[in-house]
C-alpha cells in the first residue's frame, strides 16, 4: 500500500510529474525553482509552516511545482504550431 505524501516525509514526484512532459523536464525545473529560493532563503535548508518543519531547497521545489505554485513551461509547447 502506498503511503501519503504526508506520512512519508518525501517530495510528492508523481504529482509533480503530472505538470511536466518527462522527469528530465521536472529535475530543469526544480534546479531552477531551487536557484530562485535561494534568493529568498541563503540556505539550503529551511524552516517551514506552523510547527516549523525543516525541509531542504530541493523538497520545497518539487512540492512547488506539484502545489502548481510555479508554473512550468516546456519548449515544445512553445514550438507547436
Amino acid at each position: 500500500m502506498l503511503r501519503k505524501f504526508e506520512d512519508s516525509g518525501r517530495p510528492p514526484i508523481e504529482k509533480a510529474l503530472e505538470k511536466v512532459s518527462t522527469k528530465y523536464e521536472l529535475v530543469h525545473a526544480a534546479a531552477k525553482r531551487v536557484k530562485q529560493l535561494l534568493k529568498e532563503y541563503d540556505e539550503f535548508i529551511i524552516r517551514e509552516g506552523r510547527k516549523g518543519e525543516i525541509k531542504k531547497l530541493t523538497f520545497k521545489a518539487i512540492e512547488d511545482i506539484a502545489e502548481g505554485k510555479v508554473r512550468v513551461i516546456s519548449l515544445k509547447s512553445l514550438f507547436k504550431e
